[in-house]
This record gives C-alpha cells, sequence and structure tokens, in this order.
C-alpha cells in the first residue's frame, strides 16, 4: 500500500469502512469482558467443573495473543480489506459457534478460533489509521480507534451484566452476529480494494511460527498459573522456559515477526508506553469488580454501572485530546497523562469495606481522562514514523505490548491477592484478639466490642462471625496494594520519556536509519 499524500483528504467511504472495522474491533474486546461476568452461568449450563472454567477465557487470550504479532504478514498476504473482512466473518461464525456449543470441547474450539480472529482485528485498525488516512486526519481515526479499544474493556461488565440478568448466556456470543455481519458487509464494500501479495505465503518459516505460537501460548499459561503455582515452581519456570524458545531466526528474509522495528528508539518506547497502559487499564478494569463483588457484595449489573464513569470520562476528553495532540508536544501529553493516571490509580489505593460509588467516583474520572492521552500520542510516535509497508508488522508488535502489559498486570495483581490477603487477615485476627480498637474500622465492628475482646471468652460461634468480617479487611487492603503496585508501575513510564527523540508524525522513508539502528541491519 503507498503512503497517503499529506495534502489529501479521506473520503467518506474511508471513514465509512474505517468505522467498520473500529466497531468490529469493539466487538471482539467487548467479548472478553462481557464473558467473564457468566463463567458461572456457562459453568452450570454445560456442567463444565469449576476449574476448568478459565481456560474459556485462557483459550481466548492465548489464541488472541498469538494473532496479534501474525498481523502484518497476513495483511501483506490478503491485504488489509480481505484480511479484516476475513477475520471479522470467521469471528462473527466462532461466536454462533459458541452459542450452540453443546459442552466444554466444543466451547473450546470456538472460543480459540474466536481469539485467533478477533487478535488480528485490534492491530488491524490501527494499521488503518496510517495506512490509510493522511497525517493531518490521523489524530481524529486514531482516536475513534482509540476509544473503541478502552471503552469496551470498560462497558463489558455492564453489558455482561444486563445480558446474564436479562436473556441467557447464548446472547454472550450471540449479541456479535448481527453487528459483526454489518460490518463485515460494510468494511467489504468501502475500504480500498489492493491485491495481496500471495507469494509471501511461500516463504513463511513454518517452524518458527510454531515455535512463536508455542512460546507466546506458554508465556500465557505461566502468567496464568503463577499467583497459583508459585513464581517459582518447576511448573511455571517450564513453561517460562518454553516461551523463551520462541527466539528463532528473525535475520530470514521473510521473518515470522518483523522485529527490526525495535531499534527505532521511538518505536521501542511506544511500545514500552504501550506495555504500561495496559497493566494500568486492564489491571484496573480487573480489580474494580473484584472489590465491588467481594467487598460490596454487588451484582454484575450495579457494577457495570458504577464503571461506567470512566468510560464516560473517556468520551467527554477524547476530543479534547484530539484538539491538543495538534497543537501541544506529545511528549508533554504523555506526561500529563501517565501522570494523571497513577494519581487516579493511587487515589484508589485508600478504600475501606464501605467504599462506594461516591469514593469511586474521583479516580475513575482521573483515570479515564487520562486514558486518551496515554494512548493517542504514544501510537503516533510508535507508528507515525514508517512507512506503509512496515506499518502492519509494527502495529502488531505495538499493540501486543499493550495485551501482554495486561497479562502480566493481572498475574502480578493475583499474586498480591493470594499472597497478601491471608497475612493481611491474620494479623487483623491478632489485634482484634488483643482488643485493637483502632481496628474496628477496618472489620465493621463496634470499637466497643473490640475493645472487650481480652476480657472475656472467644467461642467458637463467635469466631465464626467475626472469621468473614475479618478475611474481607484482609482482602480489602491486598487490594489497596494492588492499586499502589500498579500507581507505581504506570509511574514508571514518565522516566523514559526525556529519551523520545523527534516527536511527529511524518513518515521516515529509511527507518532503519533511524536512531541508530542502520548499523545494526548492515550487520544483519
Amino acid at each position: 500500500m503507498t503512503a497517503v499524500p499529506d495534502d489529501s483528504r479521506a473520503g467518506a467511504s474511508t471513514w465509512i469502512g474505517f468505522s467498520a472495522m473500529t466497531l468490529g474491533m469493539f466487538m471482539a474486546v467487548l467479548d472478553i469482558q462481557i464473558v467473564v461476568t457468566s463463567l458461572p452461568d456457562i459453568s452450570t449450563a454445560l456442567a463444565i467443573a469449576s476449574d476448568k472454567m478459565s481456560w474459556v477465557q485462557t483459550a481466548y487470550l492465548i489464541a488472541e495473543v498469538i494473532a496479534i504479532p501474525l498481523t502484518g504478514l497476513l495483511t501483506r498476504v490478503l491485504s488489509l480489506r480481505r484480511l479484516f473482512v476475513a477475520a471479522l466473518s470467521l469471528f462473527t461464525l466462532a461466536s454462533a459457534a459458541c452459542a450452540a456449543s453443546g459442552g466444554f470441547e466444543t466451547l473450546i474450539v470456538g472460543r480459540v478460533v474466536q481469539g485467533f480472529a478477533g487478535g488480528v482485528l485490534i492491530p488491524a485498525v490501527f494499521s488503518a489509521v496510517f495506512l490509510l488516512f493522511p497525517f493531518r486526519q490521523q489524530g481524529i481515526a486514531t482516536t475513534l480507534a482509540g476509544v473503541m479499544a478502552v471503552l469496551a474493556p470498560t462497558v463489558g461488565p455492564l453489558v455482561g451484566g444486563w445480558i446474564t440478568q436479562t436473556y441467557s448466556w447464548h446472547w454472550l456470543f450471540l449479541v456479535n452476529v448481527g453487528p459483526g455481519i454489518a460490518a463485515a458487509l460494510v468494511a467489504r464494500r468501502f475500504l480500498p480494494r489492493e491485491a495481496g501479495e500471495y507469494s509471501h505465503a511461500r516463504t513463511i518459516d513454518g517452524p518458527a511460527l510454531l515455535l512463536m505460537a508455542l512460546a507466546l501460548a506458554a508465556l500465557e499459561i505461566g502468567l496464568k498459573d503463577a499467583p497459583k503455582h508459585g513464581w517459582a515452581s518447576v511448573h511455571v519456570l517450564g513453561l517460562f522456559a518454553v516461551s523463551g524458545c520462541g527466539r528463532r531466526r528473525v535475520r530470514r528474509p521473510q521473518p515470522v515477526v518483523d522485529l527490526t522495528a525495535l531499534f527505532d528508539r521511538n518505536f521501542a518506547i511506544g511500545c514500552w508506553l504501550s506495555f504500561t497502559l495496559g497493566i494500568g487499564l486492564y489491571g484496573s478494569v480487573y480489580l474494580m469488580p473484584v472489590f465491588l463483588s467481594f467487598a460490596r457484595e454487588h451484582g454484575s449489573l450495579e457494577i457495570g454501572r458504577i464503571m461506567l464513569v470512566t468510560g464516560v470520562a473517556q468520551l467527554i476528553t477524547a476530543p479534547i485530546a484530539v484538539e491538543l495532540e495538534r497543537r501541544v508536544d506529545g511528549r508533554l501529553l504523555m506526561a500529563g497523562g501517565f501522570a494523571l493516571f497513577a494519581l487516579g490509580l493511587s487515589w484508589s489505593a485508600f478504600q475501606t469495606w464501605e467504599t462506594d460509588f461516591d469514593e469511586m467516583l474521583v479516580p475513575q474520572i482521573l483515570r479515564g481522562s487520562a486514558i486518551m492521552f496515554c494512548l493517542l500520542p504514544p501510537t503516533r510516535l510508535a507508528l507515525g514514523r514508517f512507512p506503509p509497508d512496515r506499518v502492519a508488522d509494527a502495529s502488531g508488535l505495538f499493540n501486543l505490548m499493550r495485551n501482554l502489559g495486561g497479562a502480566i498486570g493481572l498475574a502480578l495483581i493475583d499474586t498480591v491477592l493470594f499472597g497478601r490477603a491471608p497475612i493481611h487477615a491474620e494479623q487483623i485476627g491478632q489485634r482484634l484478639k488483643h482488643g485493637d480498637v483502632s481496628v474496628a474500622p477496618l472489620v465493621g465492628l463496634p470499637p466497643e466490642t473490640v475493645a472487650s475482646a481480652p476480657t472475656r471468652l472467644i467461642d467458637a460461634a463467635i469466631i465464626e462471625t467475626v472469621r468473614p468480617l475479618v478475611e474481607r479487611a484482609g482482602l480489602v487492603s491486598a487490594i489497596n496494594e494492588a492499586w499502589a503496585m500498579l500507581a507505581a508501575i504506570t509511574a514508571l513510564a514518565l522516566l523514559v520519556l526525556p529519551l523520545v527523540g523527534s516527536y511527529g508524525g511524518r513518515t521516515l522513508s529509511h527507518p532503519e536509519r533511524s536512531e541508530g539502528s542502520h548499523a545494526r541491519g548492515k550487520r544483519r
């Protein structure tokens, strides 16, 4: 695909086709969140053992993380239009198959196909921003794509909760069918037509492709199991060792994934920022339902309503981000965005068991207002410098970093929750036994009850009554530590911003010569 001249303007047909692409991507990202809300219903309906239910999500995520870096290769082989239409059609068909599943095995097969097809859609959309639009329209296109990408995880609990309470679990998948068919037809009609380069398919390094898939799958499973089995367990270390085998012959004439984009300093920094955003974004979307469900005992629909604040803040700040990105140095916007996002995360690190909508309002507004500044400038920083024939590969790596950040962030959060909650509960229980009145508010007991603890016999009935309150207090303390951890990791993004080179969206004709990579390219 040739570069779009800066003095041109994308026509209405291009915008219509691109909007269809963002809708398809939105459905793929939304699917991950809404299925989580109804896993117990699916388990009951299909008689799936509880220890197997996590694979309904894991199967999707593994296939997705394998597909994302392959987007560049598939784009060259099929063309952007054909790839998107094929992937969205496959995702829609797999969604219908999941809804028709009669057991665990058929559901997992459907989820794998769903995940692989959905994984292609996300980087394809961000590639389209720089392949279909001139420089002056890329900000609006990036914002449209970004809003749809980050809004889906936020509204997912609300949509999932509503579907669960109103319809059967089948509609968690059937909801994708109508929009999927419509978006595929519109994209096929309005996206620019280009011929694919099928000769690329004959030069694919098959063993490298298999090794990459195996490595990414092992990494995803290792991150899933690490909080439960321990990061230093033989099981987890073995999976991480297998994940290291994916490093194979990227110097071949037609590598499966072109990693040379990482030699560009701005792209590498953009990937780090995307990775950090993934940790904070998916971590916050995970922690809020955990707290509201276990500490506040809210249902899925109520949780979704509370979390909608973040989505509203995103929508309000999106046009502001577009306008500021045109007028203000992107480095300043990124600094402000990540600082504000870190502040919103740290604000949530002081919750009590009584925290609810009112106390969550300000931190949600802060995080929602910051997200577009953490996504829009880094996307231009990472992808805006490459010629069209390298954008798809770079977009795959860039989006892979965000997903890997999310996976690692969730593993770290679970490690904190599983490891620290029992410790906090034990400490709080001991303080209660010794009459420490200061822990009364943490547990939700009257101070006079705690003060009298050392002077009277505590029987088994009292212990059983108080134990759930102590366990809840221990979980809240662990959740607060997880929020603080996310804030600290997000703040680390600020340290790399002084290293950013010239910030701009003009395409470099020879990106391999940028930032000292020319010498490395010659050695290859």
